[in-house]
Formats: structure tokens, C-alpha cells, sequence
């Protein structure tokens, strides 16, 4: 009899107690909001806790046009008749899954208006064009993600979505721990990891520059991905973490200048 292998676990540095919140969060049926800047391993940790505890996850990268149909469903053509098709969000309720709404705050307003009964007691969805009320399982889980740091008058969360949710703030780890982890995900040797986190620190720590974000643990692990590939550092730097972070020609030359000051 052939026995299948156990899927392994998305890799995830847990840095605090933020794995058992999130278990809790799911037994108790309440979502959960995941604050922090781009790249910090926001919808990582979300993919690792779904894997460990065997649930679907329906993942939906949320942008200027996402309706809430888009997260509903719709009717559509098929086979020359009119079929309903469940949205991620109504598959999610349906399976008792995990639906998982990243950088939610970019979503058209009429998002929330559905969110809101699936995040307080009654747990519903209703689907208009059906006619359908469906109750939330209780193995169902809401999460999003937003990064605070973009925020403005025009996209921001209000606080009445806000407060349905519990929350859990991210950010850089740890030089200790952003090392072990980007050395795990690229397998370049840690003390080759070491110089790229010590960079990435400087470059988080700048005033003054034109830059919207410091550098992230993903493009950390691009960089290092490369590095581990056989090119060379100047290119692998340029490649994943000087032309993303800037389009200025001044601010790639200082960035640059500070990559020689790290590498010598």
C-alpha cells in the first residue's frame, strides 16, 4: 500500500506568539486583521498556519477594481447556457476554509459592506443574486492584510471594519532571525546572508532619501536566491534590491554607494 507523504510546511520564522493567536482566532470563529509593511511575511504566515492546520485557503490579491461580486460570484456563460459561479469568498464559506483577503484596504467600498456580517456574530453571507443566506461553518476563517504605511485620505480602513477584527502587527524581523530565514528560503550560506541583512538594516534606517519602503525580507531572498545561483553580488543587488526600490538615478547611485561601503 502506498502511504502519501505529508505536505511540508510553507517555511515561517514565527517572531512572538503570533502562531497560537492565530490558532485561537480560528477556534473561537473570529477574524483576523494582519498589519505591516510590504515583503515582511504577511501572507507567508497566513499560507503556513492554513497548511498546519489542513484547511483550503483562498487567497485574493485585492486592487482598485475588486467588487464585491469578483468575491461573491456571478452568472456566466457556459456551454451555452447561464451558470452561477461561487466567488473565492463563497467558496471559502462553503468549504469551511480559510479565505484570505491581502492588502483588503485596496478593495472597492463595497467590500466591506459584505465583509460585515461575516465578522460579527452573525457569521452570514448573503448572496443577492441567488437569494442564498449561507452561515459560516465554524471551521471558516477571515483574514486581511494591510500595510498601514500607505494609508491616505482616500484608502484607508475605517474604523468600523477595523474594529471587527482582531489584529497582529508585523514587521522586519530580527537581524538573527531575517537571516536564518532568508537563508533557509535561498540556501546561500548564512554567513553570505549576513552582509544582505546587515545592508537591508541600513537601508530601513535611512532618512532623507526618496524612498517609499525600506527593503524587504522578500527581495532580500531574490537577492540571495540569485547570489546562491552563481551571480555575482553587484548584479544580484542591482537586480533585486537597487532597481526595485528606486527608479531615481540619485537614489540607485546612493544606494550603491552604500552596497560598497558594506561589500568593500
Amino acid at each position: 500500500m502506498n502511504v502519501a507523504t505529508p505536505p511540508r510546511l510553507p517555511f515561517y520564522q514565527p517572531t512572538g506568539r503570533e502562531c497560537d493567536l492565530f490558532e485561537a482566532a480560528h477556534d473561537n470563529g473570529l477574524p483576523l486583521l494582519l498589519k505591516g509593511p510590504t515583503g515582511c511575511g504577511k501572507t507567508r504566515f497566513v499560507e503556513h498556519m492554513a497548511a498546519r492546520l489542513g484547511k483550503p485557503l483562498y487567497t485574493v490579491a485585492c486592487h482598485d477594481d475588486l467588487s464585491a461580486a469578483d468575491l461573491i460570484g456571478r452568472y456566466l456563460l457556459k456551454g451555452g447556457e447561464t451558470v452561477w459561479v461561487d466567488g473565492p469568498l463563497t467558496r471559502a464559506v462553503r468549504d469551511g476554509g480559510i479565505c484570505y483577503l491581502d492588502e483588503v484596504v485596496e478593495a472597492r467600498k463595497d467590500v466591506t459592506v459584505v465583509l460585515h456580517p461575516l465578522t460579527d456574530t452573525r457569521r452570514t453571507l448573503m448572496i443577492d443574486r441567488t437569494g442564498e443566506e449561507l452561515v459560516a461553518p465554524a471551521a471558516f476563517m477571515l483574514v486581511a492584510s494591510y500595510n498601514p504605511g500607505y494609508q491616505n485620505v482616500l484608502k484607508r480602513l475605517k474604523p468600523s471594519t477595523r474594529q471587527r477584527f482582531l489584529s497582529i502587527s508585523f514587521d522586519f524581523p530580527q537581524a538573527d532571525t531575517e537571516i536564518a530565514v532568508v537563508a533557509a528560503e535561498s540556501r546561500l550560506e548564512p554567513g553570505r546572508v549576513a552582509p544582505l541583512v546587515r545592508l537591508a538594516g541600513h537601508i530601513r534606517n535611512l532618512s532623507g532619501m526618496d524612498l517609499e519602503e525600506g527593503v524587504s525580507t522578500r527581495l532580500l531572498i531574490y537577492a540571495a536566491t540569485l547570489m546562491a545561483g552563481g551571480v555575482g553580488v553587484a548584479q544580484a543587488l542591482d537586480a533585486a534590491i537597487i532597481e526595485p526600490l528606486s527608479d531615481e538615478p540619485d537614489v540607485q547611485q546612493a544606494l550603491r554607494d552604500l552596497v560598497s561601503t558594506i561589500y568593500g
